[in-house]
């Protein structure tokens, strides 16, 4: 039997595409090919190879990235025994629940300082608690009691980016490392410094020496990002210039508190909902306790009001999702004022 004979009918080879080239024996047997005939192929010398227990690359050489990739997923999603009742079907993927996570997901996710996932010694794999699966080779099992909802790059199941860098922050020593990679998800984009601080959180994570600082730096870095997107929603939507980064007061008065936008004529104040986890806080139930200054937010905006300031709330995330509609919602504010009370005087400090 040659490399180019094929041993079944049902068996169609695409050199070209990783999953054809990498198979479990679920899926052999699906496509006609019997136990004997996998293992003959598997001999020293011959055209195919054991990758992972359970799992064939269908060609000798050593496994790409991408071989290496598919193979994991396919061993951490082969079902229990108790859940083998039919044969898988060609097309099936055999990924089960299993999802890719840590260092390759974001490698997957185009993360530079993930590095190439051809690089990567190994590939992390999430699935949920009651597997009883082994981490073999370079496969690492993680098991969760919550699996998150899996997002597909390409074909390949991902965790989200949240859940990916809290599994890689998880397997970093290095302060300098995980300052790297939590900077580089806020700055391009990837993730919003609540949704990963949650993650940490919920890994309990917070109070690693080496995540301590790397948070500071996520939050500066986020609320940056957030300053950055709001200045080019007014210019490149066409808003009055405000002032910026402003501290309104009461005349010889108290503090009001400070906005990230002002204009003063109409008397609309913009804020960037930046807040996040307390991550020095005491963790109760999973979860970081909230930054008390959270609750000081209601009762600034109800003051302002008061006053006949109009607050608008952005968030980071929706300025960077639905930069028309926040750029709209500023918009009628402004508009808006015109058929308001006018405001009480406040004065306008830099801050």
């Amino acid at each position: 039997m040659t490399q180019n004979t094929p041993l079944s009918p049902r068996l169609s080879l695409d050199p070209r595409d990783v999953t054809h080239r990498v198979l479990s024996a679920a899926q052999l047997r699906a496509r006609g090919v019997s136990a004997a005939q996998t293992s003959a192929q598997c001999l020293p010398g011959g055209p195919w190879q054991h990758l992972l227990p359970g799992v064939y690359l269908l060609r000798p050489g050593p496994p790409t990235g991408q071989e290496r990739l598919r193979g994991a997923l396919l061993y951490a999603g082969r079902p229990p025994v108790s859940a083998r009742r039919a044969p898988a079907g060609p097309a099936d993927s055999g990924y089960g629940e299993a999802m890719v996570t840590g260092a390759a997901a974001l490698a997957l996710y185009g993360f530079a300082t993930a590095g190439d996932l051809e690089a990567l010694h190994r590939i992390d794999v999430l699935v949920p608690r009651t597997r009883r699966l082994r981490s073999t080779l370079f496969v690492e099992v993680l098991r969760t009691a919550s699996m998150p909802g899996a997002v597909r790059v390409g074909e390949v199941p991902v965790a989200p980016v949240g859940r990916a860098l809290a599994d890689t922050v998880a397997d970093t020593a290095d302060a300098a490392d995980v300052r790297r990679v939590l900077t580089e998800a806020v700055r391009d984009g990837h993730c919003e410094p609540t949704a990963a601080v949650r993650e940490l959180s919920e890994a309990k994570l917070l109070g690693r020496p080496a995540v301590v600082g790397a948070v500071d730096a996520l939050l500066a870095e986020g609320r940056a990002a957030a300053e950055a997107r709001l200045y080019a929603m007014v210019r490149e939507h066409g808003l009055p210039e405000p002032l910026w980064n402003v501290e309104l007061r009461l005349p010889d008065g108290p503090r009001l508190g400070g906005v990230d936008a002002y204009w003063p004529d109409q008397a609309v104040a913009v804020e960037l909902d930046t807040r996040a986890p307390r991550y020095d806080a005491p963790v109760r139930h999973g979860r970081a306790e909230a930054d008390p200054r959270w609750s000081a937010y209601p009762a600034r905006r109800e003051r302002l009001e008061r006053l006949g300031v109009t607050v608008v709330r952005l968030a980071p995330r929706r300025l960077r999702e639905a930069v028309d509609q926040q750029a709209t919602v500023v918009r009628t504010a402004l508009m808006a004022a015109a058929d308001r009370e006018p405001a009480a005087y406040v004065t306008v400090l830099p801050r």
